[in-house]
């Protein structure tokens, strides 16, 4: 394989993997930021070599797999995501700031052959996207986006948000009529929500989209109309039975009239040309503190249906409608230590540990430093101030380091007639050895991550790819989770990941019982016997039920190097 071609399926790895994290599981590991610059690296190689864009790549999708509790539901018209654009705010320039806006507003005006265009605008809500059905007029199904194809089907999760009509006002009410909006949490109910959490002695929740996203997922239903979720209609998919809006404007103002929530005007006016957007976008984000819901940015819309539908698609977005992201919001704080974290390819990663500080509404303790060549450039070291970065997520990046700020002492050798000063804590390297189980760290020529060679003989790499092997895309092992799996590895139950096909219910209920004694838990804080039991007899069956995968499956599962989900595709086509 080529170099484009192995770097194309390392990022087509990451992206699965990241997206699957932030729109399945809802535990994002890597900022928004992040996920950006490698889908942007992804698709820029895709653009020089067309040969590299296969059908499954993250170019070609919305965010991740439906969850195995839900039914799964196939939207009738797909719910894509929109493209990104960005804005550098510290560049005085406008035609400079806002590049990436113009190039769109080029785009647009040239497929139209006009002068000028008139723009729909509205704020980009940090929420839950969800679609609704309704049929003659009574709200019939509602289903998250999913992977844009499918989604999950929680018509009666929504039935317990207020804001959400169950029946639409009027008396001649369409016979079909599809709405897409978000579900969120407002900034006050979120407060008031974590205040109920504290009293509890529950945990409290990172930030209103985690809360919306949890309470929207709730298998039962009364929990979710125990959260006090919101809901703004932004668009409509279909419409039989009734005339359709012919602009975008025309659509929200139909929607409210049919009982939907619809954002404010005043934060979705009708604007024209570049002017007209970048005028928005640094309004909204001058008002961005004081508004009651979270937001990360605003979305432009051509306002003309006729036109949008004349300029049709790409591959996973509209041609006639952005994403203009606000700047990641950034804040200083200390690195405490530097540690390194082992993931299921031996991959040594930095992670700095820092000194706890709010960003973004969410505190943040450690951020990763990707590799020992990255540390270096940026010369983070322990003691540093430093300015973290979150766009959107929980975990931050380290942007810079203050050096002005940096611990310093009198240089080895100096007196009291000496100036001459050097840092406090040396420069970081990369420990010789695996800091889980004392393997040699190898770095090949040419690669930036360096490696354990241990193999699965490490405790660390033989959980991280049992927990890959478990998941979802690989071979579906519905309830065995990370603690489980830890915990299994560490008492000696597996070895590799044949040795989950030998365990037996005793095996997982001992299991259990350690785990729980080791966690401090009492006899009237465990669970009983039955309920215990009930678990492991569940997960012997889902271990069972993956005996038989499909061979493309099992090739992604093994966790082999390079072998990413759409090689195994390949892989497993070739082979038969």
């Amino acid at each position: 394989m080529t170099a484009n071609e192995l770097r194309a399926a390392e990022l087509r790895e990451l992206l699965n993997r990241y997206g699957h994290e932030y729109y399945v599981l809802d535990a994002p590991t890597v900022p928004d930021a992040e996920y950006d610059r490698l889908f942007r690296e992804l698709q820029a190689l895709e653009e020089a070599s067309p040969e590299l864009a296969v059908p499954d790549s993250p170019t070609r999708r919305v965010g991740g797999a439906p969850l195995a509790e839900f039914d799964s539901v196939v939207h009738a018209v797909p719910m894509l995501s929109l493209s990104n654009a960005f804005s550098d705010m510290q560049l005085a320039d406008p035609a400079e700031r806002h590049a990436e806006l113009i190039q769109f507003d080029e785009r647009v005006r040239k497929g139209l052959d006009l002068a000028e265009v008139e723009y729909a605008t509205e704020p980009k809500f940090d929420g839950l996207a969800i679609s609704l059905v309704y049929e003659h007029g009574v709200l019939a199904r509602a289903a998250t986006r999913g992977d844009g194809v499918a989604g999950e089907q929680v018509t009666e999760n929504v039935r317990t948000i207020r804001a959400i009509p169950l029946k639409l006002d009027g008396a001649n009410p369409p016979a079909l009529l599809e709405v897409r909006g978000e579900v969120l949490m407002l900034k006050r109910d979120f407060e008031r929500l974590n205040a109920d959490q504290i009293e509890r002695g529950d945990k409290t929740f990172a930030n209103p989209r985690n809360a919306a996203a949890g309470s929207l997922r709730q298998l039962d239903s009364r929990i979710t109309a125990q959260r006090r979720l919101s809901f703004f209609a932004y668009s409509i998919a279909r419409v039989e039975g009734a005339d359709w809006p012919a602009t975008h404007a025309g659509e929200m103002a139909w929607l409210k009239t049919l009982g939907f929530p619809v954002v404010e005007e005043s934060l979705r006016p009708v604007v024209r040309g570049v002017a007209g957007l970048s005028g928005y976008y640094e309004g909204v984000q001058t008002r961005r503190a004081g508004l009651p819901f979270e937001i990360d940015g605003v979305v432009y819309k051509v306002n003309r249906r006729d036109q949008q539908d004349a300029l049709g698609f790409v591959s996973r977005a509209p041609r006639w409608a952005i994403a203009h992201k606000f700047p990641a919001e950034e804040a200083l704080t200390v690195v405490e230590t530097i540690e390194e974290q082992v993931g299921r390819t031996g991959a040594i990663t930095p992670v700095a540990r820092l000194k706890p500080v709010f960003v973004g509404g969410v505190t943040v303790t450690n951020a990763t430093l990707h590799n020992e060549d990255e540390v270096r450039r940026k010369d983070v070291r322990v003691g540093d101030t430093v300015i973290v970065r979150r766009a959107g997520d929980v975990i931050p990046e380290v942007v810079s380091v203050v050096l002005a700020q940096r611990p310093m002492q009198p240089a080895e050798g100096g007196d009291l007639f000496s100036a001459g000063e050097e840092p406090r804590y040396p420069a970081y390297s990369l420990p010789a050895a695996c800091p889980v189980c004392g393997s040699h760290v190898v770095r090949e020529e040419g690669e930036a991550i360096a490696r354990c060679s241990g193999g699965l003989s490490c405790r660390a790499q033989r959980s991280q790819a049992i927990q890959h092997f478990a998941g979802r895309r690989m071979m579906d092992i519905d309830g065995l989770g990370e603690r489980y799996i830890d915990k299994l590895v560490e008492y000696g139950y597996v070895k590799s990941v044949a040795d989950l096909y030998r365990l037996k219910l005793d095996d997982l209920l001992e299991m259990k019982r350690r785990a729980d004694e080791d966690e401090g838990a009492t006899p009237e804080t465990v669970k009983a016997g039955k309920v215990a039991s009930k678990w492991a007899e569940n997960l012997i069956e889902a271990i069972d039920a993956s005996r038989t995968p499909p061979l493309a499956r099992l090739l992604f599962a093994l966790g082999i190097r390079h072998v990413g989900e759409s090689t195994a595709k390949t892989l497993a086509d070739w082979l038969g």
